[in-house]
């Protein structure tokens, strides 16, 4: 076993949604422990510059709610790097009418995103895991769930804001956690580890108000910086976690302790 158990030296990690807020601090992150870093993105301008930033980043176009997009992609990746070691699902499809007050949503847009979000983390994990099999990879898979996965949102801290949780979201993230633990029992036998981070809510620049009512209900009195989630996905990508399977690591500032 290597000296640092979290050296990700000659690893490659395909990281979907890697242009984002959090995905940015994951792709720099995976970078600085020594992994090759492919940064799967639908929007390209935030996916290059984010690559052109890391010592050992590569772009790829990516939009997980297609499939010749996602075959291209591990097509790529395997022909350029021969391996795939890690998987790392933070990419967020959403309709243009995604955010809406539950009494708004009809049936056909909650399926839709459902279908997006969901249904694109099946496409693209399952892709994964078949080229991880292939090539005798035994592989680390992080995805992303949230607190409203977990539990019931709490609609108080939206008071005085125009902000909602949309039902879409609890209804997702509630989904990629048992769809974590169904991977994890049903690759172990492959030394496959699958495991989801569920983070907190995380500063972006929201309207003062909603910032206050929030930060009133975390134990450590702030809202999450995207920096504070990464050091989870690295020790779930890392040897440190090669006994750690189906499990899910809350970034929440204590919020789900309350």
């Amino acid at each position: 076993m290597t000296d640092n158990l979290f050296d990700l030296t000659g690893d490659v990690v395909l990281v979907t949604g890697g242009g984002g807020l959090i995905g940015t601090e994951v792709c720099q992150a995976i970078d600085h422990h020594g992994a090759a870093v492919v940064v799967a993105e639908f929007d390209e301008e935030r996916g290059r510059k984010v690559a052109e930033k890391l010592d050992r980043g590569e772009f790829v176009s990516l939009d997980i709610t297609n499939p010749t997009s996602v075959d291209a992609v591990y097509e790529y990746v395997i022909s350029e790097h021969g391996r795939l070691d890690g998987l790392v699902n933070l990419a967020y499809p959403r309709t243009d009418d995604y955010g809406q007050s539950f009494e708004s949503v009809d049936k056909e847009e909650l399926i839709k995103n459902v279908s997006m979000h969901l249904g694109g983390y099946y496409a693209v994990t399952k892709a994964a895991v078949l080229k991880m099999l292939e090539h005798g990879c035994e592989g680390s898979i992080v995805n992303f769930s949230s607190i409203y996965g977990m539990q019931a949102p709490d609609f108080t801290v939206y008071e005085g804001t125009h902000m909602t949780s949309p039902v879409e979201y609890s209804v997702l993230k509630a989904g990629v956690l048992n769809f974590t633990r169904y991977l994890a029992s049903y690759l172990g036998s492959d030394g496959i580890r699958v495991n989801s981070v569920s983070p907190g809510g995380v500063f972006d620049e929201q309207p003062e108000q909603f910032v206050e009512n929030y930060e009133r209900n975390v134990p450590l009195g702030r809202m999450a910086e995207p920096e504070d989630v990464s050091g989870a996905v690295v020790y779930l990508l890392s040897a440190a976690a090669s006994y750690v399977t189906g499990h899910n690591i809350v970034v929440d500032g204590g919020w789900t302790i309350k």
